[in-house]
């Protein structure tokens, strides 16, 4: 089944530029999948009685137009598919009138909390989320190109800030923080993520930043390179 919040955007959610960020855009969604699993009576709490949770594995997003200070809005979910271990959700914002102004694909793992293994989600649970058809987009495949050249920037450490009730970096604060290496002037039409490995409080993480005409891709490292996401920004046309 779809479902959907109106809210306002509000002064502690836009940028400089008075609209939301890709990051702010996240959060909404977040928020709303988040809300719909608790109104439906299958959200953390229920969840952490089960030793399971929903972990993304990635996002599509596209942003037509950004929303602004004071715009009223939608922000809409719902699942579309189903495949053993994995759940297939899509979302999208839409402004006062009806026009759908952003859209996403997300795929998500359903995980055993205490051994880490993918597990098959419980039919009465699907059940209730229900299907509804998916929207039509050009959906990219899962996996990310990394590009061969880049170029590295300074590590830092994950802060109190960057932590959620999984204990270890949100999905929103990934893309807040690869949002950082976008040169000026960069104006997203889409991004991408893949989540790889959950990086947890006083971890270091290693940028690695790479560009091309249109693109940039920031893969969030270890000490050994290994990725714990890479995200990809895509200029708007």
């Amino acid at each position: 089944m779809e479902y959907r919040i109106k809210q306002r955007v509000r002064y502690s959610e836009i940028a400089a530029d008075e609209k939301v960020n890709i990051a702010q855009i996240v959060k909404y969604f977040q928020d709303c999948s988040t809300f719909q699993s608790e109104d439906i009576g299958l959200g953390f709490h229920y969840l952490e009685t089960k030793h399971r949770a929903w972990l993304l594995l990635g996002w599509q997003i596209i942003v037509d137009r950004y929303p602004s200070f004071g715009e009223e809005i939608s922000v809409g979910t719902w699942a579309y598919d189903w495949k053993g271990i994995y759940g297939y959700r899509n979302f999208d914002i839409q402004d006062s009138n009806g026009c759908r102004i952003a859209y996403a694909n997300s795929i998500w793992v359903y995980t055993d909390t205490q051994t880490l293994a993918p597990v098959k989600a419980d039919q009465e649970d699907m059940e209730v989320y229900g299907i509804e058809p998916r929207i039509p987009m050009a959906y990219a495949p899962r996996k990310i190109r990394v590009p061969k050249e880049y170029k590295e920037s300074d590590c830092f450490q994950i802060m109190k800030t960057h932590i959620d009730t999984n204990h270890h970096v949100n999905n929103a604060q990934y893309i807040d923080l690869a949002e950082e290496y976008l040169p000026e002037g960069f104006v997203i039409g889409q991004v991408r993520a893949e989540y790889k490995h959950a990086a947890v409080l006083h971890d270091i993480i290693y940028p690695r930043i790479s560009f091309s005409e249109h693109s940039c891709t920031v893969c969030l490292c270890n000490e050994e390179g290994i990725p714990y996401v890479i995200v990809e920004f895509n200029e708007k046309e």
